[in-house]
């Protein structure tokens, strides 16, 4: 259809449409409005070799887990999507899909321990190199560029120090030599932040925390723009067979339908928990992007629609305060992982982060990290109050 204006553009549907609808049509046999779960190992096929609807063993493909790839595809902006069994089982496939013994790789100085513990204990003995960057200076970034180096992997926010990365500078880098940027959304999910329309080629997440939402499913997800690399993570996929199994699937494409109004909420209550420990008199550092003073604030501001729902802090007196707090809380659950509706409360050097102790990439000690939930604000300053006081 044209106007006087020329020709009238496509509407695209927003963010929550796409969440509720993408890869998730009623069903043609039965017309249910929520994708069923195919919860099948094998599939008929009338004629050898011939398959019904392409599905033939669901390790290579399942309805369900079809419908949560393109939906998380539709999200981040990509063309194709990969759900995995956990979001480790993602990052495993994605670099046996892209690199090989003898290839270097950049990770932040503050990655997250899992990352590190792969990257370090699995890889290395591969036969992979790596160089620990604060991804935040992007000249430090070039001048640890190697001939050799084939994927910058970026988290922005980090876990749990929340420092940012600016994507499109960091791909612009990475592409100047042929190099590929991943970069772990997990912490900023898709409604914040959308890497691929910076310059990433592969988004990484775990699926297990704000996708799902409500802390009973574990899954990953690879999404990419690129048709090469879509080609490979489909093959790895398949061929290495962490994928996600139908009932997993059906859990995290319903908490993805959610995303939307619970990253608001998170956001919201996550500002006033900020607003609290920033004038409290036992709190000695907060580290949250959307402080004015954060360090990363202006590129967080340019890249992400919100600072999310991730908060963690500093006390003043040390480590065994800081154990002090994680016991105290009443509403915030002593656990790690994050993402969840209920809000969470760890400290990282002994918990997620236990796997960086003694090296470069080791956690402040007096280091507290919330995953502040959707509960009412009012109940959650009180009970980090009583825990601080």
């Amino acid at each position: 259809m044209t106007d006087a204006a020329g020709p009238r553009a496509a509407h695209l549907p927003g963010f929550a449409t796409r969440a509720i609808h993408a890869g998730q049509e009623p069903d043609p046999l039965t017309g249910a409005v929520v994708v069923p779960i195919y919860q099948t190992s094998t599939f008929a096929q009338d004629v050898v070799g011939e398959t019904r609807a392409g599905y033939d063993y669901s390790r290579a493909g399942n309805p369900t887990r079809t419908a949560l790839e393109q939906a998380m595809a539709a999200l981040e902006g990509g063309r194709s999507g990969f759900a995995f069994a956990s979001g480790m089982a993602a990052a495993d496939t994605y670099i046996r899909a892209v690199l090989r013994p003898g290839d270097h790789l950049i990770l932040p100085d503050d990655a997250y321990g899992g990352t590190f513990r792969l990257i370090d204990k699995i890889c290395v003995p591969w036969g992979l190199t790596y160089s620990t960057v604060p991804l935040g200076d992007l000249d430090a970034v070039r001048a640890a560029m190697r001939p050799a180096t084939r994927v910058i992997w970026c988290e922005t926010p980090t876990n749990p120090l929340l420092n940012i990365a600016d994507i499109a500078g960091l791909a612009e880098i990475a592409h100047g030599t042929g190099a590929q940027l991943v970069v772990d959304n997990t912490f900023a999910s898709p409604y914040l932040q959308q890497p691929i329309s910076l310059g990433a080629d592969v988004v990484l997440h775990s699926t297990t925390k704000y996708v799902g939402g409500h802390s009973d499913v574990v899954g990953g997800a690879l999404v990419t723009d690129r048709a090469d690399l879509a080609e490979a993570l489909a093959f790895h996929n398949k061929s290495m067979g962490a994928v996600a199994g139908p009932f997993d699937s059906w859990l995290t494409l319903r908490g993805l339908k959610t995303l939307a109004v619970r990253m608001d909420r998170h956001c919201d209550n996550a500002e006033r928990v900020v607003e609290l420990l920033a004038g409290h008199p036992r709190v000695s550092r907060v580290y949250y992007p959307g402080l004015p003073g954060h360090p990363g604030h202006q590129v967080a501001a340019r890249q992400m629609r919100r600072f999310g729902g991730m908060v963690s802090f500093s006390v003043r007196d040390g480590q065994e305060e800081a154990l002090k707090v994680c016991r105290r809380t009443q509403l915030f659950t002593l656990g790690e992982s994050l993402g969840g509706v209920e809000s969470l409360i760890e400290h990282p050097g002994l918990m997620t982060h236990a796997s960086v102790a003694g090296s470069a990439l080791q956690v402040p000690d007096d280091l507290i990290r919330l995953s502040v939930g959707i509960e009412d604000a009012d109940d959650l300053l009180a009970d980090l109050r009583d825990a601080l006081d």
